[in-house]
Formats: C-alpha cells, structure tokens, sequence
C-alpha cells in the first residue's frame, strides 16, 4: 500500500492535506493530512488544497499548512533557547515533601471550651 490519493476525482497526485466539513458550524477546515484515513474526511494534493473554496456563507479555518515548509528557527530563537535552558540550569534544586500536611480538624462540642 502506497502513499495515500488525493480524493478529488481524476486526480492521482500524492495526499499532503486533510479536509473535513463540519456541517453544525459551516466551516470547512483543512489541516495537514491526517494520521489514517477517515471515512467523513477527504484527502487532498497540494493543487487541489491550495485552491479550496467552500460554499456561499461557509467559512475556511486552514490550519498549519501542509504545504509549506515549517520556517528555520531564527537566531533569536535560538538565543533565547539558550538563555531558558541555561536559566533553568541555574536554579538550585529543592526538595519538595512527599506529600503536602494534611488539615487537621478538631470536634468542639457547645458545652465544652
């Protein structure tokens, strides 16, 4: 079993997105595509996903996109990784107690101080 199909008919270019009506709200959302198959869902191509349209009065939610290419951690990311890694390193470490005191409750009668 190969790659997964886009669904649109005709099409046999390789799956890279998952599309899913939610028919409750009229969104259609499309997002990367999904771990299996599902039988409410439809697969789609890069072609087919990029020029998505949904019906009059329906809104489209594009979640991270499939189709591009996650952007490379800039070097102020990376600094400010180091810098919480290197804070974090720093802290002494303290023991917490096993298990937090327990409130203790005492029974005081009316007649008795």
């Amino acid at each position: 079993m190969g790659p997964r199909r886009c669904t649109r008919t005709g099409c046999s270019q390789a799956a890279v997105a998952t599309l899913t009506y939610d028919y409750g709200d009229s969104v259609v959302i499309l997002g990367p595509l999904a771990t299996y198959a599902e039988p409410h869902s439809y697969d789609l191509c890069a072609e087919h996903a990029t020029r998505l349209s949904a019906p009059q009065g329906w809104q489209v939610v594009r979640l991270a996109s499939a189709t591009a290419e996650p952007p490379e951690p800039s070097v102020d990311d990376l600094v400010a990784l180091a810098e919480a890694v290197r804070e974090v390193g720093t802290r002494p470490v303290t023991q917490e107690p096993a298990e937090p005191p327990r409130p203790s409750l005492r029974l005081v009668r009316p007649d008795h101080p």
